[in-house]
């Protein structure tokens, strides 16, 4: 009897250790991570593409025939070179209304490459300048008398000198072919029979560079002013790239950017030359109208790296609004507002300890923390509502 009362007394406590320790709280399973010090970089990240700086779309200058043309797209052509050309259509006796005007286009073509002209020698001066000037500031800053950021300027204002002599000396080739286009109406003019029979009209490349669109390859009828073939250099590229505005009002001329995800192995670096002062409406994929800026950038690691881009490649550009080596950070998802104020549970012997803090910069990933932690601790990321001042908690894997 004895012996079936000790079992009795045994089974009788197990069972109410069971039943205590089943009302008792159990921890809750948390997810953490420490608080660590590392680099930090908040960016602004949008779609964008390559494009031709320069870029020149000849026309057919007369209405005719063009004939076919050999090129292909992505040959390279050299100027003064011939493309195409065209058997003009017989000419027309020119009425005096009609040779007036056609002798005023001319006069007007004579004009615009004057002006071309004398923009060119504003730009070579202004080029020559900045030559000399980025000379000085090198000098200065190897001596320790400038800042870096007074160097990086002068380098970004001699490429930006350098780019717009070089468009200034395209705009004067181009304006020079306006003009002997304009001139090939009075040349081809039906009073003047001796001259119709000199052949087609011969189209050049304007400049050096590649084939990048052949808009009418065989052979066929065209009007005067048809677009016929897109030249231009894939050797000298920018980037544009459409942001939210209100993300472009945060970008300004010298930002830094990183062009990721555009084919190569590794990622390019930028810096953004313009960010155009009108904004447009563009529908998002999600059907949401938001207003956009263009924000054009120069691509500045070496050409060797990037041979293999052209026009109108896709790229992951990262605008570079803020950046440090050193940053006391924890992960977005472990902070929250409490009573007007951020903060943070902490993992404490199992317990979560609520902790006040003052936060800084944030990648949306990463937030750098100001004041109220120190590296090593451990805080919960994804706190639920299970979590509170106190709570036992337990960290899973």
């Amino acid at each position: 009897m004895a012996r079936r009362n000790i079992y009795i007394i045994i089974v009788a406590v197990l069972i109410a250790a069971a039943v205590i320790n089943g009302f008792m709280p159990k921890p809750v399973p948390v997810e953490t991570a420490p608080v660590v010090r590392a680099p930090l970089m908040v960016t602004v990240e949008e779609e964008g593409k390559t494009r031709v700086m320069d870029r020149f779309v000849l026309s057919a200058p007369v209405t005719g025939t063009v004939l076919r043309t050999v090129l292909n797209v992505g040959d390279t052509v050299t100027k003064g070179q011939t493309i195409l050309e065209i058997e003009p259509r017989m000419s027309a006796v020119l009425d005096p209304r009609t040779r007036a005007e056609a002798a005023a286009r001319v006069e007007a073509a004579r004009a615009s490459l004057n002006a071309a002209r004398e923009d060119s020698k504003a730009a070579k001066a202004e080029a020559s300048y900045s030559v000399s000037e980025l000379g000085r500031i090198k000098k200065l800053h190897s001596d320790g008398y400038t800042t870096e950021e007074r160097l990086e300027k002068s380098i970004a204002d001699e490429r930006r000198s350098r780019a717009t002599l070089r468009s200034a000396q395209f705009a004067v080739t181009v304006a020079s072919y306006e003009l002997d286009a304009a001139k090939t109406t009075l040349k081809y003019s039906g009073t003047e029979p001796a001259k119709r029979g000199n052949g087609p009209v011969k189209l050049k490349a304007p400049v050096d560079g590649r084939v990048l669109k052949i808009l009418h390859k065989s052979e066929g009828a065209v009007v005067a002013g048809e677009d016929l073939m897109e030249l231009g250099d894939p050797g000298a590229l920018e980037v544009e790239v459409d942001v939210r505005s209100e993300h472009a009002v945060q970008i300004t001329r010298g930002t830094k950017l990183l062009l990721e995800r555009w084919g190569g192995e590794q990622a390019l670096k930028g810096v953004v030359r313009v960010v155009e002062p009108a904004g447009f409406t563009k529908i998002s994929a999600l059907g949401v109208e938001e207003q956009r800026v263009l924000v054009i950038a120069d691509i500045t690691s070496p050409r060797a790296e990037w041979t293999r881009l052209g026009d109108g490649y896709r790229v992951e550009a990262s605008f570079i609004l803020w950046q440090s080596d050193t940053v006391l950070q924890v992960p977005s998802s472990a902070t929250f507002t409490h009573n007007g104020s951020r903060a943070v549970f902490v993992y404490k012997d199992s317990t979560a300890v609520l902790s006040k803090v003052t936060l800084g910069h944030s990648s949306g990933i990463m937030t750098e923390v100001l004041s109220g932690l120190t590296e090593g601790e451990v805080v919960i990321t994804h706190p639920d509502d299970e979590v509170e001042n106190g709570t036992k908690v337990r960290a899973i894997e």
